[in-house]
This record gives structure tokens, C-alpha cells and sequence, in this order.
């Protein structure tokens, strides 16, 4: 009886130890998600009007600069809000782009120490969510009208300090569909 009775714990306790490291790893790719979007929200929220020199120093390049046709990022901007814990002494202002590798499907985040970059500047980036098959930002402007690209290329007058209204952003993934 004992030994029967011992058969069957083990049993429920192994298929509780298994239901609980699939809600882990669910929740792991849960906070994953949630990571990513607080991320890109908040360098949104904060977009500066600041536009940065490219990397050669022949011209300026907008506050926020977002073609879907180009090969490496997906969107660059300038932000605002860079916390400076340790009063090193440097902006409070932040250059960063979000990229997809497509070939692992993975969405990064980089960004530069400094706005105005050069050559030997080279983005620290950090890996955000696994898993990625497609990413796409839609920016409104002033009268609501919406662009894949930013700023719209009917845009004539300082373009590179145009800030959107509105950003949408289609993330799908593997795992939960399209969001």
C-alpha cells in the first residue's frame, strides 16, 4: 500500500515540478515582453527635438529618422532622461536605435556615449526579445495622417526637429502572434 501510495506522489509531484518550470520560462518570456515595450515607450515619451551630427560631421541628421528601406536600423532617435548616477560629466541626452537581426530574430536596442558621433563611436546594444518575426512603427503627424517613415517626406521645414504625435508600434512574434 505504502509502496502504491508512494508511486502516485511521485507521480503528481513530477508533473508539478514540470507545470511550474513551464510557468517560469512563461514568465520569463512574459517579462521579456513587457521590458521591450516599457523600453521603447520611454524613449518615445522622451524624444528630444535635438538633431545629431552624422557620423562623418557633413550634415544633421533628425531628432528622430525612421526608414523602413534601411538595411541596419529601424529607427533612431534622441532622447532625453539619461540618468547619470555617478555626475560623469555628459548630456542628459541619449542617442539610441532599435534593430532587428532577422536572421535570428532578434530586436536590439543600441546607443551611443555620445550624440554627436563619429567613426570610432562605436553603440552598445543590448539583446531585448527573442523570437521576433517582424517590427513596424506607424508615426502620426500634426493632422493625424500616418507614415511608415519619419519625418514624412512632404515635410520641407526643419525636418530633422519634426516630432511625431503618435507612434504605433506591430511587434510579432513567434510565440504570442501579432501585438
Amino acid at each position: 500500500i505504502f509502496a502504491i501510495l508512494g508511486v502516485l506522489a511521485y507521480g503528481g509531484y513530477n508533473t508539478s515540478a514540470k507545470q511550474s518550470a513551464i510557468a517560469r520560462e512563461k514568465m520569463a518570456r512574459l517579462k521579456e515582453l513587457q521590458t521591450t515595450i516599457r523600453l521603447i515607450t520611454q524613449d518615445f515619451e522622451q524624444l528630444a527635438p535635438r538633431s545629431v551630427r552624422d557620423v562623418l560631421g557633413d550634415k544633421m541628421v533628425g531628432a528622430l529618422e525612421a526608414n523602413p528601406t534601411n538595411t541596419q536600423y529601424i529607427v533612431r532617435l534622441t532622447r532625453a532622461g539619461w540618468t547619470n548616477p555617478a555626475g560623469v560629466q555628459r548630456s542628459t541626452l541619449q542617442r539610441v536605435a532599435y534593430e532587428l537581426d532577422k536572421d535570428k530574430g532578434i530586436l536590439c536596442r543600441d546607443y551611443w556615449t555620445v550624440l554627436d558621433g563619429t567613426l570610432a563611436n562605436k553603440p552598445v546594444q543590448r539583446e531585448l526579445i527573442k523570437d521576433v518575426v517582424s517590427v513596424k512603427f506607424n508615426y502620426r503627424d500634426a493632422s493625424g495622417q500616418a507614415y511608415e517613415q519619419w519625418p514624412p517626406p512632404t515635410q520641407t521645414v526643419n525636418p530633422e526637429r519634426l516630432r511625431p504625435i503618435g507612434v504605433e508600434l506591430t511587434l510579432e512574434l513567434k510565440d504570442f502572434g501579432t501585438l
